[in-house]
C-alpha cells in the first residue's frame, strides 16, 4: 500500500454541480436558479434564520429572563481536591501553575465538598462557610485576598 492508492470510501465524494455550461448539460441558460423572482438575479443573499416571510422561529418563541452583565463569575475548587494535591500552602498562582483551576476571572471561591484531613493554609478571594469550618477544624488557615486584577 501506498499513498497514491488511498482512496475515499464509496459515496463519500459528491461530483460537483457545474451550472452555466450549456443545454446540453441540463444546467444550462438560467443556472437551474429557475426564471425570474428574488433567488433569480445576480447578489442574492437571505438572513440567518429567514423563512420567507413567516415569523421566524427564534421570533415566535418566548423569552425568559435575562443576563445580568455584572455578575461576578468565579473558579471553583472543592476541598476535597485540595485534599488530594500535594503541598500543605495554596495560592491562586500555584494552583494555576499546577493545573488545578484556570486564570480566575474575578476570583477564586473555594467550596466544602469533600473531606480535609490534614492541616492546609489557602489564599482566596472567597471562601464557602462549610469550606472555612472545615479547613479551621483540621487545624489550617483560609485567608481571603483582595480583588483579581483585571485581565
Amino acid at each position: 500500500m501506498n499513498l497514491s492508492d488511498i482512496r475515499p470510501p464509496a459515496g463519500q465524494t459528491k461530483v460537483r454541480k457545474r451550472v452555466g455550461r450549456g443545454m446540453g448539460s441540463g444546467h444550462g441558460k438560467t443556472s437551474a436558479r429557475g426564471h425570474k423572482g428574488q433567488h433569480a438575479g445576480t447578489g442574492f443573499s437571505q438572513k440567518r434564520g429567514f423563512e420567507g416571510g413567516q415569523m421566524p422561529l427564534h421570533r415566535r418563541l418566548p423569552k425568559r429572563g435575562f443576563t445580568n452583565i455584572f455578575k461576578k463569575e468565579y473558579e471553583v475548587l472543592n476541598l476535597g481536591r485540595l485534599e488530594k494535591m500535594t503541598g500543605d500552602s495554596f495560592t491562586v498562582d500555584g494552583l494555576v501553575a499546577m493545573g488545578a483551576i484556570r486564570k480566575p476571572k474575578n476570583g477564586l471561591k473555594i467550596l466544602g465538598t469533600g473531606q480535609l484531613t490534614r492541616k492546609i493554609t489557602v489564599e482566596a478571594h472567597q471562601f464557602s462557610k462549610s469550606a472555612l469550618e472545615k479547613i479551621q477544624k483540621a487545624g489550617g488557615t483560609a485567608q481571603v485576598i483582595g480583588a483579581p486584577a483585571s485581565a
